[in-house]
């Protein structure tokens, strides 16, 4: 019984974190310095990474995290649009700049949102870094993906951004 409270709570507690990791990361899509948020935003990412490895007790391995990122949202350009581009899309004078600040929010938080929700399942099933296999969860990832967008556009996020 004790073991399965601890469980319960580690998955609270991860998804808790994964959703205060978007909030930060849709404030940092507001930042308007191109590439500055998209830096934000991946360092936001990889501390999530190491939270939710320390909660699941999986040893963290920032070199694999990195790797890991850059695979699974580089691996789904067409979905995410990768923050990337999104950031430099903002050094375009003013319209750049006006739909930067709109969508890459929404985009930042949903892509965070997304990231956690698959390491939360790689962690869940006795997965590690070392087991961490992108291709496998791209489905997985493009699904959380979407999810996140409408979690992120709903009203308690908009709180966030306004």
């Amino acid at each position: 019984m004790t073991d399965l409270v601890k469980t319960d709570n580690a998955i609270d507690a991860a998804h808790d974190l994964v959703k205060k990791s978007m909030y930060a990361s849709m404030a940092a899509g507001l930042v308007p310095v191109p590439i500055f948020d998209f830096l934000a935003v991946s360092g936001i990412q990889l501390e999530m990474l190491r939270r939710l490895s320390h909660l699941y007790g999986v040893t963290f391995m920032e070199g694999k995290g990195k790797n890991a990122l850059a695979a699974l949202i580089g691996g789904s350009f067409p979905t995410s649009v990768t923050p990337l581009v999104m950031s430099l899309f903002k050094s375009i004078p003013v319209v750049g700049s006006t739909v930067g600040a709109v969508s890459l929010p929404l985009i930042a938080g949903a892509s965070t949102y997304a990231v956690g929700k698959v390491f939360i399942q790689h962690f869940e099933s006795g997965g590690t870094f070392l087991t961490f296999d992108p291709e496998q969860v791209r489905a997985y990832y493009s699904e959380k993906f979407k999810e996140g967008k409408a979690v992120a556009a709903s009203s308690d996020a908009k709180k966030v951004t306004a």
